[in-house]
């Protein structure tokens, strides 16, 4: 199995990905373990003086100006879990969670927060072991870390509350801890604090969207290339000259992918009747223009998360000439706002591919292309219906563009008085990136089959190697009117599984 060594100095993309997607193992670098216990000194010195220090002798928030007694201080960091792990709602998935726990586990291991080494080597050894703690939809602000989510995962290295075992039956935490000889924590000074003090679950989350809307860009390029094609569009729009003299990188590789996929297509620059189409419509002539806007947005939040990635997130901090500071820097507007920005990119992308799919239904739009591409339009329907699908997709997709990150509520009797709602980002990008899915599979539903019905011409190599894993994939063609349902779903599984990408690649190599 994969491991996974963390290290003082943050992890990568891939190491997150590995960890919450593929069940990678995680171990604590010499290096690292060595900077937990030089910070613990550091936290145990200040413990043992009379003055009051934040986090570490003192309550929390609100309630920092109390100081706390020594024998009061394990109790305290046992008592923040316990109250902070408020969360409401549907648990969130197991790969959130393993993300969430494992980059915790990163700014630990920085030597920044103060926490034991055994602590650290706890949190490695519950992700190993494949115990999931139970977190709800519902409790981060986005400010002073992912809270309620954090500390519902410290509630379980404490054993206590509920977890998911490798089985994927939720039973108590100190159950799972004992069956994998794990023995629960106990916290002491700054510990508690430091567990739930990050922007980890927000985080993980723009981790994975970026990796899911790298293939999903992609394959819009495929679907867009497609539909082009299907259309007798001209590919005349995509010659690289013409995008040079407007220098995105997105846009430039979106249509040098699409022209590759069309490369040797028998069916662009043809029209209907002989009479010659000056400019295509904009969901086709454009659409390099869109999903290319979308991609550099997708390389400014690639830049964020590795940023935040190598980043020490914690609040009181121990710096490396051993002072503890307090600062802001667990407020998630950074990471808010890029996972806002790729919300609105996907609802576009998501808009252009519908406008596409509309135009291969409609008989006056279509260039000769039966009524809905149906067998026998009167008697069958075609694909009236899975147009109005990827429309209602869209419109929510429209609904979850709107930014979280333009919101704040304060909290904290007014000490926390601005947040960035990052949490609530991260969840409704997740919707609509499995909404993106959705709609592109639709868009290649109705392409591929729209592709099959030009009878006389023939597609591009690329085209016809992606109509024909997608048949091989069960994704039905052309005929009679049959339960679509069955269709769909295995043309959305074909594109999450990068079935398209990987089918045109097989011809044009790698796509940008």
């Amino acid at each position: 199995m994969h491991t996974v060594v963390v290290g003082t100095s943050g992890v990568t993309a891939s190491d997150v990905l590995a960890v919450a997607r593929g069940g990678a193992r995680v171990e604590l670098s010499g290096e690292a373990v060595t900077a937990l216990a030089a910070a613990r000194e550091v936290v145990e010195a200040l413990a043992a003086k009379p003055e009051p220090v934040y986090g570490v002798s003192t309550g929390f928030g609100a309630l920092a100006t109390r100081h706390i007694s020594p024998e009061l201080r394990a109790r305290l960091q046992r008592n923040i879990v316990r109250s902070h792990a408020a969360g409401m709602g549907p648990r969130v998935e197991r790969e959130v969670v393993r993300a969430l726990m494992f980059l915790r586990l990163k700014t630990v291991c920085s030597g920044r927060t103060g926490v034991r080494p055994e602590v650290a080597r706890t949190m490695a050894d519950v992700l190993n072991a494949g115990i999931t703690p139970v977190v709800h939809e519902y409790g981060s602000l986005g400010c002073s870390g992912d809270l309620a989510p954090l500390s519902h995962c410290a509630l379980t290295l404490m054993g206590e509350g509920d977890a998911e075992g490798p089985d994927g039956t939720v039973r108590p935490a100190r159950d799972l801890l004992a069956e994998h000889g794990i023995e629960p924590v106990e916290l002491r000074e700054k510990e508690g604090l430091a567990l739930l003090n990050g922007t980890d679950g927000m985080l993980g989350m723009l981790v994975m969207a970026l990796a899911d809307l790298d293939t999903l860009y992609k394959t819009a390029d495929v679907t867009a290339a497609l539909s082009l094609e299907a259309l007798l569009g001209t590919d005349k729009v995509l010659a690289p000259e013409l995008h040079a003299i407007r220098p995105h990188p997105g846009q430039g590789a979106a249509a040098a992918n699409m022209l590759a996929v069309l490369k040797g297509s028998g069916l662009t620059g043809h029209h209907q009747d002989g009479a010659p189409r000056v400019q295509d419509a904009y969901s086709v002539r454009c659409a390099p223009q869109v999903a290319g806007a979308g991609r550099d947005t997708l390389a400014h939040a690639r830049l964020v998360a590795e940023r935040e990635l190598a980043s020490a997130v914690d609040n009181p901090v121990i710096l490396p000439d051993g002072r503890v500071e307090s600062n802001g820097n667990f407020h998630g507007a950074p990471v808010a706002y890029v996972l806002d920005f790729l919300a609105i990119a996907a609802a576009d992308l998501a808009s252009i591919a519908e406008r596409r799919t509309d135009r291969l239904l409609d008989k006056n739009r279509s260039h000769g292309l039966p009524p809905f591409l149906a067998d026998d339009a009167g008697v069958d329907s075609g694909l009236m219906i899975a147009q109005y699908t990827q429309a209602a997709l869209v419109s929510e997709m429209k609904r979850l563009a709107v930014p979280a990150s333009a919101d704040s509520i304060p909290s904290s009797a007014m000490q926390e008085d601005h947040v960035s709602m990052g949490w609530s980002a991260a969840r409704k990008l997740r919707t609509s990136v499995d909404n993106l899915a959705r709609v592109l599979a639709v868009e290649l539903y109705a392409a591929t089959r729209a592709v099959e019905l030009r009878e006389g011409l023939v597609p591009a190599p690329a085209s016809r190697a992606v109509v024909a894993a997608a048949r091989e994939a069960g994704v039905g063609g052309p005929g009679p009117d049959r339960f679509l349902a069955p269709d769909l779903a295995a043309a959305d599984a074909f594109v999450r599984a990068g079935g398209p990408v990987t089918a045109a690649e097989t011809v044009t190599g790698p796509l940008l």
